[in-house]
């Protein structure tokens, strides 16, 4: 039988990705299932949760990455639920990812990789031309939409637009008085990247010197790294001021409030662009025309295989910051 979508009825379950960056580059995707009027049921790892306070949504799932569990739990789930007209949208390209949704008994789409094909309803072919992330995974939702009679935007929209809560904004915002910051000019870096790319160290490795050269200028400098990242962050740059660790959301809304947000290419990033905060990312090792900061308040410097040098970052703050 032909699956149909039907506003207000239709349950999708929605694998989100793994990574923190991947996650808030598929924003688009959840606003728009939602404008829609799906009833949408987010898959994901469970540090999703803070991200996803301020939606109304069918449900969470936090999931562990073990497809014979993860798929008993997703099933039972759908069962406590009684959610029988439902279907799946993976964005992950994984094959554990398919086999999971195909384990829980959900009729899913996702992009044809790995050899998931015989695992999905709906298996999408990669688009050819290059693409930014937002857009790439943007164009797997529009085409599995299309499959179940469902016209989506040809395009995302060009803001993340992550929703926060009263909760979130009073979080952030008590620690901007804790640490008097509410009367200043600050910047909010984030000197921690995790993991490496090819190989390659993903930190910019001017850090410290920046940021004594904006402590010179009268600014102050803060940063706010979660606890497993906090000894590497003092290590790096010992002289920023350390503020206590927030959940996800709070720290969306700290980026927001900040004066601008300098970081690698990481997800702070993208979680300063959910926020729509102004934002300079400093890319060295990674591709800007992929992994760029979805937002008009975000700006970039360095390329692939070349960091911006000291001076050209501080030229470009000088710029943004006397603008703020």
């Amino acid at each position: 039988m032909a699956f149909s979508f039907v506003p207000q009825q239709t349950v999708v379950y929605v694998r989100m990705p793994n990574w923190i960056g991947d996650f808030c580059m598929c924003l688009p995707i959840l606003n728009t299932l939602l404008a829609h009027r799906a009833r949408v049921v987010v898959v994901g790892r469970p540090w999703a949760a803070d991200l996803l306070r301020g939606y109304q949504l069918a449900g969470f799932i936090p999931i562990q990455g073990k497809a014979w569990s993860d798929a008993q739990t997703i099933r039972r789930f759908r069962q406590q639920q009684a959610h029988k007209q439902a279907a799946g949208l993976i964005l992950p390209d994984s094959l554990s990812s398919a086999l999971t949704f195909k384990l829980a008994g959900l009729p899913s789409g996702g992009y044809r990789d790995d050899g998931r094909s015989m695992l999905l309803k709906w298996p999408i072919t990669k688009p050819s031309c290059p693409m930014h992330a937002v857009e790439f995974w943007y164009h797997l939702a529009n085409q599995v939409a299309q499959k179940w009679g469902l016209m989506l935007a040809p395009e995302p929209s060009k803001m993340l637009d992550l929703a926060l809560t009263e909760t979130a904004w009073a979080a952030c915002d008590a620690v901007i008085t804790a640490y008097s910051l509410q009367n200043k000019k600050w910047v909010l870096i984030a000197p921690t990247a995790t993991g490496e790319h090819k190989g390659q160290n993903k930190v910019w490795p001017y850090f410290a010197e920046l940021t004594q050269a904006l402590q010179a200028q009268g600014i102050a400098v803060v940063m706010c790294p979660p606890n497993h990242e906090r000894e590497q962050a003092l290590q790096t740059v010992p002289a920023a001021t350390l503020l206590p660790p927030l959940s996800l959301d709070a720290f969306v809304a700290l980026c927001t409030r900040a004066n601008l947000v300098v970081c690698n290419d990481s997800g702070v990033s993208h979680l300063a662009a959910a926020g729509n905060a102004r934002a300079l990312t400093l890319f060295g090792v990674t591709r800007p025309t992929r992994t760029s900061a979805w937002s008009s308040q975000a700006k970039s410097l360095g390329t692939e295989g070349e960091w911006p040098l000291l001076n050209d970052v501080l030229d470009e703050l000088a710029s943004e910051l006397q603008s703020t």
